[in-house]
């Protein structure tokens, strides 16, 4: 369980480095994506085709339907899904390559073919996003291929995550006032709500019992807090499933390494938007 636990960090951040480097900006405007909010929302929804703003709002689960609003479709005017998502892959491998000089190279190699196999059999019922990313072409470069396949499986656990906020009738401002020691200050900024929204939010979470009057999670709210995570682990241990111990053990001796150095570099920032932990 620690080792899945630590792993799933390690994918979120050799995934997420195309979104905090600074090359993005530059390389989505090239493309007509002005902006860096345009750019991330048209490059992690490119795999769906050429999706609305509705769609991409209810999967992302954590933004304001008026920020999407102002990426999408308008995006797709600009930009063809097919040139975003190479843009993506060019990016990655671009922020990735200083990073992996950490991991021998048939480390690198090993790790690639450990996660594609994993890839293989991966059941992705109810998980939209994990779907889509599944269906874009593997890249034939380890290193990408290591990309792709973190970030089919960051969209896997994503998607449970997800559907465990919506079991517990928690919605997209909610879930950030849950979990907002973990946070940005910059939270709120950083998903798009009104401070109306976020003082109603957390008014409809003290209704419950779940807040206090200072806006910290009473001891039910956490313990609600803490089953999403039990729930989104549960759930996306199914997605590990083709690894056993002695591969897990494998993959976290190839990539650990990488993550520690993405970290180190800046290259993903902790604490950040996401609430994901720094890997160990």
């Amino acid at each position: 369980m620690l080792q899945e636990r630590e792993l799933w960090r390690v994918l979120e951040a050799v995934h997420a480095v195309v979104y905090f480097t600074p090359e993005a900006k530059a390389v989505y405007g090239e493309l007509g994506l002005r902006g860096f909010w345009t750019g991330y929302f048209a490059s992690r929804s490119a795999a769906l085709g050429a999706p609305g703003p509705r769609l991409v709002t209810a999967l992302f689960h954590g933004f304001a339907p008026r920020m999407v609003e102002r990426a999408l479709p308008g995006a797709w005017e600009v930009a063809d899904p097919a040139r975003v998502l190479d843009a993506r892959l060019a990016l990655a491998r671009s922020a990735l390559e200083g990073p992996a000089a950490a991991v021998l190279p048939a480390r690198l190699v090993g790790a690639a073919g450990r996660l594609t196999a994993a890839l293989a059999d991966l059941d992705v019922a109810g998980r939209p996003l994990a779907a889509a990313h599944l269906d874009v072409t593997v890249p034939a470069e380890p290193l990408a291929r290591v990309w792709h396949a973190a970030t089919v499986l960051r969209e896997y656990r994503g998607d449970g995550h997800v559907a465990a906020l919506v079991a517990a009738q928690v919605d997209g401002v909610q879930g950030h006032l849950l979990h907002r020691g973990a946070l940005v200050p910059q939270q709120r900024e950083f998903r798009g709500w009104t401070e109306g929204e976020w003082a109603d939010g957390a008014e409809r979470l003290r209704e419950r019992g779940l807040l206090d009057a200072a806006g910290q999670a009473t001891s039910h709210g956490r313990e609600l807090r803490a089953e999403i995570e039990r729930s989104t682990g549960r759930s996306a241990a199914r997605g590990l499933r083709a690894l056993d111990d002695a591969a897990l053990r494998e993959l976290l001796g190839a990539l650990g390494p990488l993550a520690r150095a993405v970290a180190d570099a800046g290259a993903v920032p902790y604490p950040n938007a996401m609430g994901i932990a720094r890997p160990a």
